[in-house]
């Protein structure tokens, strides 16, 4: 165990009140690829960037090609949590993890047995008719042909965040409120460059800040500890006392 891995132990048994923020480096080590990095989803090749795909105005006037991406590479039926997330998981039993702040829209930390997850893009597993606001569920989703269409005849819209899309603002402000009232925060598996997202760390006011990411962050330099390894490979290390 490193010296950063054996002063996050330590973070960890001191505290009781700890809020975790991550990204899709969170769910790469579980098989589901970020938009970023040299294998993500903005390095392969489409006839449109993935951002454009993924923006409102493309799903609203491309529904066809939005659902020939969004079925390929958005729903991932076969990625498992990994050690961060199950690691996560049992913070939350043991009562030290207030909270999980995701970006990703994956369900995994759910998977993993967390309860408080304030998901800031939505989730692939919530869909719902924008004509009379039917749910359908993942598997409707993934098994559907073309454009996904609910029995009134409305077309089915992920209850994910696209780009030009604003953020929940139930879920801002319960994000807001665990971040500012937590002793640590650990950002983990995200460049922190997505906004309004990236703010929220702005509403920090404990005592320690970690960082756990690959690459470098727009707050590195505000970090108590940063630890620059993939973060299931970190947590798979945390030791959980009772668990």
């Amino acid at each position: 165990m490193s010296k950063e891995v054996e002063r996050l132990q330590e973070l960890i048994d001191r505290y009781d009140n700890i809020v975790f923020f991550g990204g899709a480096g969170v769910s790469t080590e579980s098989g589901i690829p970020d938009f970023r990095s040299q294998d993500g989803l903005y390095n392969q090749k489409y006839d449109f960037p993935p951002e454009t795909i993924l923006s409102h105005t493309f799903f609203m006037n491309r529904p066809d090609e939005f659902y020939r991406f969004y079925q390929d590479k958005m729903l991932c039926d076969t990625a498992k949590p990994n050690a961060a997330h199950l690691k996560l998981a049992q913070l939350e039993e043991a009562g030290k993890l207030k909270a999980v702040i995701t970006q990703n829209i994956d369900n995994l930390h759910q998977m993993a047995g967390s309860k408080k997850v304030l998901e800031l893009h939505g989730s692939v597993h919530r869909n719902y008719c924008m004509k009379c606001h039917q749910f359908y569920d993942f598997a409707y989703m993934k098994n559907a042909s073309g454009v996904p269409r609910c029995t009134c005849g409305g077309i089915i819209k992920p209850d994910v965040v696209l780009y030009e899309e604003g953020l929940d603002n139930d879920v801002i402000s319960e994000s807001i409120r665990a971040i500012a009232g937590a002793q640590v925060l650990i950002i983990g598996g995200t460049s922190l460059v997505v906004y309004p997202a990236a703010g929220l760390i702005d509403y920090f006011q404990g005592e320690h800040l970690v960082v756990i990411n690959k690459s470098p962050t727009p707050r590195d330099r505000y970090a108590d500890l940063m630890i620059k390894e993939p973060i299931g490979q970190v947590f798979s290390q945390i030791t959980v006392k009772g668990a």
